[in-house]
């Protein structure tokens, strides 16, 4: 008896997306739209899908105006993209690439979209800090980021939309003068929470609602005596500007704010 033995070659690209961290699961359409919502994606903003797939995030995008690109391993999904872009007539407003999201430019990104893995998303969490800036804003169908919490969580039936802005890092001493005051204010982190110290010469002030969302500080602070301040301020690396209502007694002001980062 002769036993024949037939080898059959696979493409490349099947063998390697036995490999692949994500196994392939669209995103259903009302998901899609409620990433959309959450994110408020709409002209101007670059979106920017880690694991695009087929494509339908990075369309529904550019179909509220948005430009943006996917990335994914799978040249199958990619192929699909570029064609179901073309017949959803938005073919020039997006970009679908073969390539590792972990190594992807995505620091031009305003928006990120997510359908990956618990797993990926916590590998990937460093890089979304690092590489995006302030106000960044990130969604996630199905998993969360660990300990970062969400700034917003949304239901679609049983599914889950989790919701983050990448915050400004506002660790360390920052120093300012108000109302002919020195302040100091030391300001501890954690993600987008935030717990701050706040002393003007020997006074320590009581510090309520301090709020960090995105690159945008805001806290108010009361001393022992008559004096209350809101502060209103823009994070830029090294420095906070922003304004300042300071109630005095009867007396009420607004001046310009400006805090600067003292050396780590």
């Amino acid at each position: 008896m002769v036993i024949s033995i037939v080898l059959i070659l696979l493409p490349s690209y099947q063998c390697n997306a036995q490999d692949l961290d994500v196994p392939y699961v669209p995103t259903p359409y009302d998901v899609v739209a409620s990433m959309l919502d959450v994110t408020n994606v709409g002209p101007g903003d670059y979106v920017i899908d880690l694991g695009s797939g087929d494509g339908r995030i990075v369309i529904a995008a550019a179909e509220r105006g948005a430009v943006g690109h996917g990335i994914d391993l799978n040249p199958v999904r990619v192929t699909e993209a570029v064609n179901n872009a073309r017949k959803a007539g938005v073919q020039d407003r997006v970009v679908f690439l073969e390539g590792d999201l972990f190594e992807a430019d995505i620091s031009r990104a305003t928006v990120i979209t997510m359908y990956l893995l618990s797993s990926v998303n916590l590998k990937l969490r460093p890089v979304l800090l690092k590489e995006l800036r302030p106000g960044t804003r990130i969604v996630s169908h199905s998993f969360s980021m660990g300990d970062w919490e969400a700034d917003e969580h949304v239901r679609v039936d049983n599914r889950h939309v989790y919701y983050w802005v990448i915050p400004a890092d506002v660790s360390g001493q920052w120093e300012w003068v108000s109302n002919g005051q020195k302040f100091s204010m030391k300001a501890g982190q954690e993600f987008q929470k935030i717990d701050l110290e706040l002393s003007s010469g020997n006074r320590t002030l009581a510090i309520q609602d301090p709020l960090l969302a995105g690159e945008r500080i805001t806290f108010s602070a009361t001393d022992r005596g008559n004096n209350s301040y809101v502060f209103h301020g823009i994070v830029e690396g090294e420095k906070i500007t922003g304004t300042a209502q300071i109630h005095s007694g009867n007396s009420r002001s607004v001046e310009k704010w400006s805090a600067t980062l003292r050396r780590r």
